[in-house]
């Protein structure tokens, strides 16, 4: 199961460098480039529903295709209007507050050694991320907590569903018309060129659908703690396919960083292990 883990953070960091490229470098609007991506996650997974034997037919949940089209929009026009460390800050720290916390109330136990895991991997976080902060709008601000909201609450219902291709190819399907509708009231202001649409869409197919449904197929194996602490790698493993493939620095701090979120999931995990029959 772990090797899904691993799989589904190095897709979302993927999935945060082409973010990267295609709205700093301002090769398509916001708007556009998350309309383009659930589309072409729509399209990729309702393929591979065709595709599959025996047939299956998307599971349609109008609350998760919600929580979807409110991460991606939300997230994308908060983007462009913050800086990139402010943002994962405020977008990992509210995954990792409310995931935690519906963890609690659902009974989970948080142990010493599990406690420190967490406290860690957020300190790692903090080395990473706290350097390039700048404070930022209120209106950017709590676009991006609105969308680490959402994302927190589509994890906590991922760990009901059954068939995680079924589950996430409705949640895209139900989110596609949405997301079409609002690139059409934004086409005034909507830009996209062919580099824009191309990152969007693969994106979208790839980085997006395909590792939210290997991430939906590990989400009920995980506790929510443990879920939300992976997913504090992503920043890091964003930050090192900046250095592999933009030509960024790689500073003493990034390693520290990562070296220290690694090894406070890696208590997490060893505390569920010790816990499990």
């Amino acid at each position: 199961m772990y090797s899904r883990v691993a799989l589904a953070m190095v897709a979302f960091a993927a999935n945060s460098v082409l973010c990267r490229l295609a709205l700093q470098q301002q090769h398509i609007d916001p708007i556009s480039f998350s309309g383009l991506r659930i589309v072409g996650g729509a399209v990729m997974l309702g393929l591979m529903l065709l595709g599959s034997r025996p047939r299956r037919y998307p599971e349609l949940s109008w609350v998760n295709a919600s929580l979807l089209s409110a991460y991606a929009f939300a997230f994308s026009v908060a983007y462009v209007a913050i800086d990139t460390g402010t943002g994962a800050l405020l977008l990992f720290g509210t995954v990792q507050l409310i995931m935690t916390a519906w963890g609690l109330c659902k009974g989970e136990k948080m142990t010493v050694l599990k406690a420190t895991g967490v406290a860690m991997a957020v300190a790692g976080i903090g080395i990473l991320l706290f350097p390039t902060a700048r404070a930022p709008s209120p209106s950017a601000a709590l676009l991006m907590v609105i969308s680490g909201a959402a994302w927190a609450a589509y994890c906590i219902t991922g760990k009901k569903v059954r068939h995680a291709t079924a589950a996430t190819a409705g949640n895209f399907l139900m989110a596609a018309p949405f997301a079409a509708l609002l690139m059409l009231l934004n086409r005034h202001d909507a830009h996209a060129e062919s580099a824009g649409i191309l990152l969007a869409l693969t994106s979208g197919a790839i980085t997006s659908a395909l590792a939210y449904v290997v991430w939906y197929s590990v989400l009920p194996g995980l506790s929510s703690t443990m879920a939300s602490a992976v997913q504090l790698s992503v920043p890091c493993l964003a930050v090192l396919g900046g250095v592999m493939f933009m030509g960024e620095t790689l500073d003493l701090h990034i390693i520290v960083s990562a070296v220290i979120i690694l090894a406070g999931i890696g208590l997490i995990s060893g505390a569920e292990k010790s816990r499990s029959p």
